[in-house]
């Protein structure tokens, strides 16, 4: 078995050329989220993945093994679950309500500007469908947010130095409050129309 106990995030400033030529390892979210896993790349060799604690593993992350070879991780197709809003009965917003649900209840959820992921979970799929969202199953990679404090995340950026200290942000004075709009039917209360995705 080979150790790796390094992780370059997205690839970290790798020439193209060494990523191409790096051996592929395919992961699932269940292993990425994971700090310690054993995998198997592409050249058959076993690795041992050691990482710092909280660490997630990232589609496109590059894992360095102790010999110093490079290995490239590909976010394996899984079942998911893919929210989209209804475009008969609803609106894009309703994405950012579905977002504020699902995160109420500390679901792992890929955010995009057209869609949500979420894995498989009955309950919230009726839920979503109650709030007149479309929601399909599917097998494609999954990239959940980090959250406000992780490492790094699917959509993440770096400050360069700098924290928001260093910018001017104006109070929102005399404005309404901001929070989600909610049917009435959100939690399960009969549609008043016909709505069967």
């Amino acid at each position: 078995m080979l150790n790796v106990n390094k992780l370059m995030p997205r690839g970290g400033g790798l020439a193209p050329v060494l990523l191409k030529r790096a051996a592929i390892v395919e992961l699932d979210w269940d292993v990425r989220q994971k700090s310690r896993f054993d995998a198997t790349d592409s050249q058959g060799r076993h690795l041992g993945v050691f990482l710092p604690r909280g660490t997630a593993v990232r589609g496109g992350d590059v894992l360095v093994v102790e010999d110093g070879s490079l290995v490239r991780v590909v976010a394996a197709p899984q079942p998911v679950l893919v929210i989209t809003p209804c475009a008969q009965h609803g609106t894009p917003f309703d994405l950012t309500r579905a977002a504020y649900h699902l995160g109420n209840r500390h679901v792992p959820i890929e955010l995009t500007p057209t869609h949500l992921k979420i894995e498989p979970d009955h309950v919230l799929a009726a839920m979503l469908r109650a709030m007149h969202l479309i929601v399909r199953e599917a097998e494609e990679s999954f990239e959940p947010e980090n959250g406000a404090y992780g490492a790094h995340g699917a959509g993440g950026h770096g400050h360069g130095g700098h924290d928001h200290g260093d910018h001017a942000h104006a109070p929102i004075t005399g404005r309404a409050p901001v929070g989600p709009v909610l049917h009435p039917d959100a939690y399960g209360g009969a549609p008043s129309h016909d709505h069967s995705h």
